[in-house]
């Protein structure tokens, strides 16, 4: 889960730099980026790159929602701090190995012949780009984001695995579902416009 080869035959460059890059690449070009950025046994930088998004993400949550971090009475900062780095170093990376254990099962129902499960950890991992701004507290801004992540998701299951994309969707609706529904709000935030636009639609029908 964590091996991070010295030479990887096409994998991503290290660094705070790469990851930059590999986020402005996986958003602006993904096909191209998954083509070229995703190797065999090369998993350590699609968790690095996990991690860093869940850390701006939560905490961007924290500083923009007031109440969203635990607090600790005697010491303010203690308790924001310590679950963004329970969240960052432990719960992230325990739900990523469990969607791409779900993510493999999936892909085997659907998929004979495909590529190896180290390429479906990056898979998963650089589809949370857009999640970045997860923490953003404004509904729409979330569901832009998540939505656009399983879009990734598609297209990187499609391109990895040399796939259809009807079956890369088919293959994506669990983990994506669980992983950015559930995980970055996605439905969350969905559930939220959802009776706004009922209300628009009902105001618009009554005048």
């Amino acid at each position: 889960m964590t091996q991070w080869i010295e030479d990887p035959e096409g994998g991503r460059d290290r660094g705070p730099r790469a990851v930059a890059r590999a986020w402005f690449e996986v958003l602006t070009a993904p096909r191209r980026f998954f083509r070229a950025g995703v190797a065999p046994a090369d998993q350590a930088p699609g968790l690095f790159f996990l991690m860093a998004v869940v850390l701006v993400a939560e905490g961007g949550r924290y500083l923009l929602i007031a109440d969203a971090a635990p607090a600790v009475s005697s010491l303010p900062v203690a308790g924001p701090v310590l679950a963004l780095s329970l969240t960052v170093v432990l719960v992230a990376p325990v739900a990523l190995h469990l969607l791409v254990a779900l993510q493999t099962v999936v892909l085997m129902a659907l998929v004979p012949e495909r590529a190896g499960v180290s390429e479906t950890v990056q898979v998963l991992a650089y589809a949370s780009a857009p999640c970045v701004l997860a923490g953003v507290p404004v509904p729409a801004v979330r569901v832009v984001c998540t939505a656009y992540g399983f879009v990734l998701l598609v297209v990187g299951l499609a391109v990895v695995h040399e796939t259809s994309y009807w079956r890369a969707t088919a293959a994506a609706i669990p983990t994506g579902a669980i992983g950015l529904g559930y995980g970055f709000r996605g439905f969350e935030a969905a559930s939220a416009i959802l009776p706004t636009a009922s209300d628009l639609l009902t105001l618009g029908g009554i005048a």
